[in-house]
C-alpha cells in the first residue's frame, strides 16, 4: 500500500473511533428522551440516511445481489437484533450514568474477540493471547467474588459487539448495504413503537422543539459515519493496524466519565479495569511481536 492510502487510512480510523468515543456527549443532550425512543430514531434515521447513501455511491446493484440470497438476508436479521440491543444497552448506560461500565465494555471488545475466533472460527490461540483472555476473565471474576457485582453492562456491550462482528464476517456483506438491510428490518418495529405504542412529552415529533428534532434526526448521521470511516480504513489498512486505534474510543469514554461527567472510580471497577489494562497491555505487546516476527520471516 502506497504512503497516501496509508495516511488516508489513519485518517479514517481516528475519525471513526474519535466520533464513537465522543458519541456519549451527543446522547447526553437526549437525556430527557426514553432510550426506547432514542433507539427507534437511531433505526428510522439511520434506514433514511443509507438510502441518501446509497443512491448517492450508486451501489443498488450491491443491495440487489444480497436480495438474490436469502440466506444471508435471514442472517442480517439477527445480527440487526444483536446491533440494535448493543445500541440500546449502550444508550441506557449513557443517560443513566454507567458511561465508566460501558467504556469497559469495549476494553473487553477486543479481548472477547479473540476468544470468539478461536471458539466459532477456528482460530489458534498464541501463548500471550491465552495469558491476556485470562487476565481479563480474572478481573470479572473478582469484581464477583470481592464486591459480589457483575459488570452486566460491560459484559453486555462485548458480548453483543463480538458476536455482531462474528456474525457480519460470516455473512461478508459491505458496511453499507449490511446497515441498509438491518435497518430495514428493524424499521417496521421501530415506527411501529415510536407512532403506535410510546406516548411521552417527547414520542410526538410535532410537540418538540425544533432543536430536540434535529438532535433525533442526527442519530442516523452519529450511527453510520463512523461506520462509513471504519470501512474505509479498512480498505486501506491492515485488519491488525486498524485494530489498534479500537482503544481510542473507549479511552475517550472512560475520560468523559471521569472528568466531564462525575463518575466515580468504585473499587469493584477499578479492580477490573486494572485486571483488563494488564490484559490489553500483553495484547498489545503479543500483536506487535506477531508484526515484526512476520516482517522478520517475509525478508
Amino acid at each position: 500500500m502506497d504512503a497516501q492510502q496509508t495516511r488516508q487510512g489513519i485518517f479514517y480510523a481516528l475519525g471513526a473511533y474519535f466520533i464513537w468515543g465522543i458519541a456519549p456527549a451527543y446522547f447526553k443532550l437526549l437525556q430527557q428522551v426514553a432510550p426506547g425512543e432514542i433507539m427507534t430514531h437511531r433505526v428510522i434515521w439511520s434506514f433514511f440516511f443509507m438510502l441518501i447513501l446509497l443512491s448517492l455511491s450508486r451501489n443498488w446493484h450491491k443491495v440487489k445481489a444480497i436480495l438474490k440470497q436469502p440466506k444471508k438476508v435471514l442472517l442480517l436479521a439477527v445480527s440487526a437484533i444483536l446491533v440494535c440491543s448493543n445500541w440500546l444497552i449502550f444508550i441506557w448506560a449513557v443517560n443513566n450514568q454507567h458511561l465508566l461500565e460501558a467504556s469497559l465494555g469495549y476494553f473487553i471488545n477486543p479481548l472477547l474477540n479473540v476468544l470468539v475466533g478461536m471458539v466459532f472460527l477456528g482460530e489458534r490461540f498464541r501463548r500471550l493471547q491465552w495469558l491476556a483472555v485470562a487476565l481479563a476473565a480474572c478481573g470479572v471474576l473478582v469484581q464477583l467474588w470481592k464486591f459480589g457485582s457483575v459488570p452486566v453492562i460491560a459484559l453486555g456491550l462485548a458480548v453483543t459487539f463480538s458476536l455482531y462482528g462474528l456474525l457480519r464476517k460470516k455473512i461478508a456483506v459491505d458496511a453499507q448495504t449490511g446497515m441498509l438491510l438491518e435497518t430495514s428490518w428493524l424499521l417496521p418495529f421501530a415506527a411501529l413503537y415510536l407512532f403506535g405504542f410510546a406516548d411521552s412529552s417527547t414520542s410526538h415529533l410535532s410537540h418538540n422543539a425544533l432543536s430536540l428534532n434535529l438532535l433525533l434526526i442526527a442519530a442516523g448521521i452519529v450511527t453510520t459515519i463512523p461506520l462509513m470511516l471504519f470501512t474505509a480504513a479498512c480498505t486501506r489498512l491492515r485488519l491488525s493496524t486498524v485494530g489498534f486505534f479500537q482503544y481510542l474510543g473507549p479511552t475517550l469514554m472512560f475520560l468523559l466519565a471521569v472528568i466531564f461527567y462525575g463518575e466515580h472510580m468504585t473499587p469493584d471497577k477499578a479492580v477490573t479495569f486494572s485486571f483488563i489494562w494488564a490484559a490489553l497491555a500483553l495484547f498489545i505487546f503479543d500483536a506487535l511481536w506477531a508484526l515484526k516476527r512476520g516482517k522478520k520471516e517475509a525478508v
